[in-house]
């Protein structure tokens, strides 16, 4: 039998501030280091050697697979380290190449199965998209986001988690987001439950071209309509609302709270578009896919120091070099991802959740148990409202219900009209809860094709 307890408190979207955390152990020191070794490789073009062992992006694969099976031996051989690839042809691939990826896996203890995944792309290049030879540093597009994925990998491989976490550096985004593709395709073979995806893109730079400066805030980008909409949900999201709630937003809106409960470390701006204007990154094949993923970028970019030859014209320096870098402003971006995937690898699957609220002047909320979860936060905002309510209702369960079955279903009545708000429900395992999971057409974190 089941007992619930519907109490009103505060949601616990992440552990208290005073809580120690592997972000606290985030170096800008070695993550500086890991910039400077992957600039020595000179280019890490998608098309550039792959058997030089010094220059090339075979030879910096094979350090970004090395370093993780350093990292890995240090902790008893907690990762699981491989290349993940493919030979790839395409409008900026002319002939077959082989993209690799490195990836380390550190097994969760409970459920293996269901994993987070952190990832920067490794690749390089200048001007010419096609341009293979040139110097291209890549020092912060996106030499930083590999460095923050491996020093994420450092600081969190000693801890035990009942969920997976997934380090990617992946190769050829700049040719077309082939390693992102390989990757998500990989997942799916796999058939791991991807709770989260963080994608990390030039995260390294603190000042803009024309001297503006964001040193306190990072970009966090999610998806309004979800990129694998059926016509039948996307009708159905159309009739019932539901373009600001996929798991995606749902992920950024997480995130941000997150960072907000240490004012004192970087902040994130939500910005609610799937990636800059005309442009795009390696979270996007995970969406196409029907994966929850968002995209972590500097809060102002350096026009001048990315996709460029190396060069000074009129005395302006162009190039993307080691010395156009803020890494304490790295370390910030870094220590903000460190605490998002040490809570969503300890936090329940966001539930599936439904309403019924036609011709009825209350609501009733509906959801399917998930594994590992103690507590479900039933949490509610107006639909104009950007941001989920800090008043929840708890609905707790005599006993760690860790292996809750499919078929257990929750009921929870809220004193509101449907009509006028948006419902949604998170799943918590002590402090540590889920981003919501909001009732829409779409809404649930797992492809549309499981609808």
């Amino acid at each position: 039998m089941l007992k619930r307890a519907i109490l009103i408190a505060a949601l616990a979207a992440s552990p208290l501030a005073a809580e120690p955390n592997p972000a606290d152990n985030v170096s800008a020191e070695r993550l500086e280091q890991d910039v400077a070794k992957l600039v020595s490789f000179g280019t890490r073009h998608t098309l550039s050697s792959q058997t030089d062992p010094k220059r090339g992006i075979g030879a910096a694969v094979d350090w970004g697979l090395e370093e993780f099976r350093r990292i890995g031996a240090k902790c008893g051989g907690c990762l699981d380290v491989l290349p993940v690839g493919e030979t790839v042809t395409g409008p900026r691939v002319p002939i077959p190449t082989l993209v690799r990826n490195a990836v380390a896996i550190q097994r969760g203890s409970e459920r293996p199965n269901e994993v987070v995944i952190v990832q920067g792309h490794i690749d390089s290049r200048v001007s010419d998209v096609m341009d293979a030879t040139a110097d291209a540093p890549g020092a912060n597009d996106d030499g930083s986001g590999t460095a923050l994925v491996l020093e994420a990998a450092r600081v969190l491989s000693d801890t035990k988690y009942p969920t997976t976490i997934i380090y990617a550096l992946l190769s050829g985004e700049e040719q077309g987001l082939h390693g992102g593709q390989i990757l998500a395709k990989w997942a799916e073979a796999q058939g791991f439950t991807v709770k989260a995806v963080l994608n990390n893109d030039i995260v390294g730079n603190s000042c803009g071209s024309d001297g503006y400066c964001e040193p306190k805030l990072v970009r966090v980008f999610s998806e309004g309509p979800r990129a694998d909409l059926t016509e039948r949900l996307r009708a159905a999201a159309t009739r019932f609302g539901g373009e600001n709630d996929t798991p995606s937003r749902n992920l950024s809106r997480w995130v941000a709270d997150l960072s907000a409960k240490h004012p004192g470390e970087l902040q994130v701006r939500q910005i609610w578009r799937t990636d800059r204007m005309g442009r795009g990154g390696d979270q996007v094949p995970f969406l196409q896919k029907g994966y929850p993923a968002i995209r972590f970028s500097v809060g102002v970019e350096d026009y001048d120091h990315q996709h460029q030859d190396l060069r000074t014209e009129n005395g302006v320096t162009f190039g993307d070099t080691i010395d156009e870098m803020d890494f304490a402003y790295l370390a910030g971006v870094t220590k903000l991802n460190v605490r998002a995937l040490d809570a969503l690898a300890r936090a329940p699957m966001p539930p599936k959740v439904r309403v019924d609220a036609a011709v009825r002047v209350d609501t009733e909320i509906k959801w399917t148990a998930v594994p590992g979860a103690q507590v479900y936060a039933v949490t509610t905002r107006a639909t104009d409202a950007p941001e989920w309510r800090d008043d929840v209702a708890l609905v707790s369960i005599d006993g760690a219900q860790t292996g809750a079955t499919a078929d257990r279903q929750f009921t929870h009545i809220k004193k509101l009209r449907g009509d006028d708000w948006m419902f949604g429900v998170a799943a918590c395992a002590g402090t540590y809860c889920s981003p919501v999971s909001s009732a829409v057409p779409g809404g649930a974190f797992e492809p549309v094709a499981k609808e």
